[in-house]
């Protein structure tokens, strides 16, 4: 009885480990190759999610705190750093980018938001949400009162430079810059997430931080996520409401910018 061997011949090879971006995702390539038979039947290379742990020493974000500084890090590579484990489904690196992506900055700035309702949406733990909340809070303890380097807000250009953070996010988001006499920014807060409309927005959540501050202007910047920054019929119903209420307590709301990836508009109106 003869041995048959089946004839196998090297189709192609590729050079792994390696990563690359698939969906926004880090993904890490599995060392393999192909091989096709005489069948024509052909190997298949394997794609699984990028983890801290298989990630070069420097580029892992606690490693690389240390060896560059703080600064080097990303956003996200910083809160993955905060929160130091992920879960058994995902990634710490990975879970810290959704949250930053659907989020933003938001997230550390908004007193007000629903803790249960972002573990639900992002389907993390409570407890890294708490985490999360716990570092913004602290931050702004330690250096809202901070009264240097100030930035000064005197046209939209200087409202959409402001606000790069928010131009793409996924979700619409108000905020509130609160000016001194100087057109100087002395409080900076998200006022609600979610669809802007008259019903959610009402002028003393809009005012409520100016006195506070004692802030002596206004102005209102919320992103359209669609891309487009034409004002709707609601943004220009809300801008009215809070400059009369503004004339009542004698806080001017000097603008209120729609803002987008690609550009801005002011909502028109008589300031």
């Amino acid at each position: 009885m003869s041995n048959t061997k089946t004839s196998i011949k090297k189709n192609k090879s590729i050079k792994s480990p390696y990563v690359e971006f698939q969906n926004g995702d880090l993904m890490f390539i599995e060392n393999t190759t192909n091989y096709k038979n005489d069948i024509g039947k052909e190997g298949v290379y394997k794609t699984y999610p990028l983890r801290v742990r298989d990630m070069p020493s420097q580029d892992k974000p606690r490693e690389k705190l240390m060896d560059l500084g703080v600064k080097s890090l990303s956003l996200s590579e910083l809160l993955s750093v905060v929160l130091m484990t992920g879960t058994k489904k995902e990634d710490v690196l990975s879970m810290s980018s959704r949250v930053i992506k659907e989020y933003g900055k938001s997230i550390f700035s908004n007193p007000a938001i629903d803790l249960k309702k972002i573990s639900i949406d992002m389907d993390i733990p409570i407890t890294k949400v708490c985490q999360i909340i716990a570092c913004g809070e602290l931050g702004k303890r330690l250096f809202d009162k901070n009264i240097n380097g100030l930035k000064t807000i005197r046209t939209a250009d200087d409202v959409y430079d402001h606000t790069k953070d928010m131009h793409g996010l996924s979700k619409e988001h108000l905020r509130g810059l609160y000016l001194d006499t100087h057109n100087k920014v002395i409080h900076d807060e998200v006022l609600s997430i979610g669809t802007i409309n008259s019903s959610i927005v009402h002028p003393r959540e809009v005012f409520k931080p100016a006195i506070e501050y004692g802030a002596a202007a206004v102005i209102l910047v919320h992103n359209h996520p669609s891309g487009v920054s034409t004002p709707s019929e609601s943004d220009k119903t809300i801008t009215e409401q809070i400059i009369q209420a503004g004339r009542v307590l004698g806080i001017a709301l000097m603008d209120h910018v729609v803002v987008t990836r690609d550009g801005f508009t002011s909502v028109p109106a008589d300031y």
